[in-house]
Formats: structure tokens, sequence, C-alpha cells
């Protein structure tokens, strides 16, 4: 397939109360790399909260989520409510906060997290036209809360509290450290710990490259006749 269309969908910008920009950057790097086009995209809404990123404290500003998305992905953007499965041949979520804060709230709510409405619709168009998604550091949680009912095998690292929240979503974990990924083939998911586990930046990357090139693959490979 010639520039496979990735929709990489952003949650802000900074790890405390958006995207991880590490994380997001990786996977845009690794995308061009491998001769894909990102299509970036975040939910026009508010954020949960603003975190100063040098004191760790929560402030009184209100920021937007695609407003903020458009940082990381200098200002090629698009609004989730109006990107259809139809627009991607695979999808990838960046971790940090805002993946748990803006766009579910399993952050604050743990098991019984809702999704944000775009981003749930969105994710189950991909799923159920048989694209590959990725998700790494927390972003697989969100999936086990859009998806747990079919009982996708997904990793958020080693924390046992986190997995056992994933666990009550209806995923099934398994742990897995930052430089490696759990492919579930039969739902053509991919995850990485990331930043759940990762000390650096360079340590970051050996999982986002092999989660990219992982999900890459899959856009080419025939689905699968049975899934769920």
């Amino acid at each position: 397939m010639v520039e496979p269309r990735v929709g990489v969908l952003l949650a802000g910008c900074g790890v405390y109360d958006g995207a991880e920009i590490h994380e997001a950057v990786l996977t845009l790097l690794a995308l061009d790399r491998a001769g894909a086009r990102a299509v970036c995209m975040a939910p026009n809404s508010p954020q949960l909260h603003v975190i100063d990123h040098l004191t760790g404290e929560v402030t009184r500003e209100s920021r937007n989520v695609l407003v903020e998305s458009a940082r990381i992905a200098r200002g090629s953007i698009r609004d989730v409510a109006h990107v259809t499965a139809d627009d991607l041949d695979a999808l990838v979520l960046p971790g940090g906060f805002g993946a748990a804060k803006n766009l579910c709230d399993f952050a604050v709510k743990g098991e019984a997290c809702a999704v944000h409405p775009d981003v749930a619709h969105l994710v189950r168009e991909v799923h159920a036209q048989g694209k590959p998604i990725g998700a790494m550091c927390i972003a697989p949680a969100l999936l086990a809360g859009v998806l747990g009912d079919e009982h996708p095998t997904l990793t958020i690292g080693t924390d046992e509290a986190t997995a056992a929240a994933v666990r009550a979503l209806g995923a099934k974990h398994v742990a897995c450290g930052t430089d490696r990924t759990v492919v579930d083939h039969r739902h053509r998911i991919v995850t990485t710990p990331a930043y759940m586990l990762a000390g650096g930046i360079a340590e970051t990357a050996v999982g986002v490259e092999k989660l990219v090139g992982e999900v890459l693959a899959m856009v080419d490979e025939p689905v699968p006749a049975i899934r769920g």
C-alpha cells in the first residue's frame, strides 16, 4: 500500500494533562520514516484541568484539547468528530495523562470510566472495519473501555493496580517491558508500555517504533475471518 493513512489521536499537549509529547513525536517520526501519512486529530472539548508542568500544580486556566494538540501537530489537525474510519488505514493512540483525563475519565473513575463519545465512535468504527489500532502508555485502558466486551489482549506495563482496572473493563492484560509490544492478532491491536515504565526518551523510542512497525505490517494483512 502506498502511503498508508494513520490516525494519531492526541489528548492535548503535556504529559500531566494532555498527550505525552515524547510519545506523540516519536510516533509521528516513526510513521514518517516508514512512509506513512499521519492524520492528527483530537476532540474539540475542554481539558479536565490544566497543570503547570514546572510545579505540578493544577492551575485556574481552561484549555481546549484540540487547540493544545495542534501544538504537537504543527497546526495540521482535525476534530476527531469529523474523522471516519474510511479516512484511515490504522489508528494510533499515544499516552500521557490526557488519554485518561480528556479522551476518557479512567484517571478519575478507573474501571467505571466513560470514553469521550467521539473518540469511542471512531475507535469502534476503525475496529469494526478490521483496521489495526495501536496504543501506548495508559491509552490501552481507553481501548479496554471501548472494546472490553470483546476481551482484547493489552498491556499497560507491569503496574498491577492499573492492570487490575483494565481487566475489570474486560480486557486481558499481559505484563510487558518498555522495549516490547503485545500484539493481539485476533483483534488487530498492538500495545506497548512506553513511559508507564521507560526511564527516558531513547528507551521509550524502542517500544514506540516497534508498535508503529507492527501496526503498519497489519495494514497489509488480510483481516481475520473470525473476530470478537
